[in-house]
């Protein structure tokens, strides 16, 4: 593929100005939620798997942690089941659950891990049936309303996940977890993100959603707010739905120790890498 000048000029310029940023992270885990729009437009699939080959290249480690709420609610309703959600989270009946599994714990998995090895990285794939990492129990809700089998975290292990990170590789990790009394569990992809930066004490964590980043009850964006502004917000009642979730997850790493917590517009092209190598970032940071 043959670039104009000015397009090699750009390049350049970008490069050089991310040297900084490319040395600061040097050797740095960064774990990424990857989801929402960004795994279902074919430019934007292309730009993060390429990104996070390019974040491997230069001595970054990338660890993958997928959702895939718009692929399973596809094949939900193809199969006349109705998608309810509370307080964010997908309510999992068993029927759901098969089809969580089938979509989310392989098919997604498989093809982003395919994605990556073809742009030049060396992906791994930490599924339900080849991983055993994430231990989990039953969610129980704040109302004491039943999710089905929807679970949270109660242990990462990380010795094969360090593993893959000694040898080069980039882990690519469904958000299914096991118990041992009630078997597999759906859980929030923002959640076992944020555990996963906690048990590898991650330089940085990246959640992609679909907005711009944390927004006021004016529907303003919010660049930077500290744990303890994240922490009031959360009773408020403009933080809602998905968002919920993302909040609790960021503010819970930043106060494990996570050096940096960010909720980014996946929407945008190259999202990662703008928030990786730039100051001003493309969303919200907790600092």
């Amino acid at each position: 593929m043959s670039i104009t000048r000015k397009q090699a000029e750009n390049i350049a310029s970008v490069l050089s100005e991310g040297l900084p940023y490319i040395r600061k992270f040097q050797n740095k885990t960064i774990v990424i939620k990857y989801g929402g729009a960004a795994m279902t437009d074919e430019l934007l699939k292309t730009n993060f798997t390429r990104d996070i080959a390019l974040m491997k290249l230069v001595g970054m480690k990338p660890v993958i942690v997928h959702g895939g709420g718009p692929q399973i609610g596809a094949e939900l309703s193809k199969a006349g089941i109705e998608s309810k959600f509370i307080d964010g989270l997908r309510v999992t009946t068993k029927s759901t659950m098969k089809i969580v599994k089938k979509i989310l714990g392989l098919q997604i998995n498989k093809e982003i891990v395919k994605l990556i090895n073809r742009s030049g990285g060396s992906a791994v794939s930490f599924n339900y049936k080849n991983s055993g990492i994430i231990k989990a129990s039953k969610k129980i809700n704040e109302r004491s309303l039943d999710l089905g089998q929807v679970g949270k975290v109660e242990k990462i292990l990380t010795i094969d996940l360090k593993n893959s990170l000694k040898k080069g590789l980039i882990p690519v990790i469904a958000p299914i977890g096991k118990s041992k009394k009630d078997g597999h569990l759906n859980i929030n992809a923002d959640e076992v993100a944020g555990e996963i930066a906690k048990s590898l004490s991650a330089e940085k964590l990246i959640l992609l959603t679909d907005v711009s980043g944390i927004k006021d009850s004016d529907n303003k964006l919010i660049s930077k707010i500290s744990l303890n502004q994240g922490k009031k917000m959360l009773k408020e009642e403009f933080i809602k739905g998905g968002m919920n979730p993302k909040l609790k997850a960021v503010l819970e790493a930043k106060e494990a120790g996570v050096k940096s917590c960010h909720i980014i517009d996946g929407r945008v092209p190259h999202a990662v890498l703008l928030e990786v190598l730039t100051e001003e970032g493309v969303g919200t940071m907790i600092s």
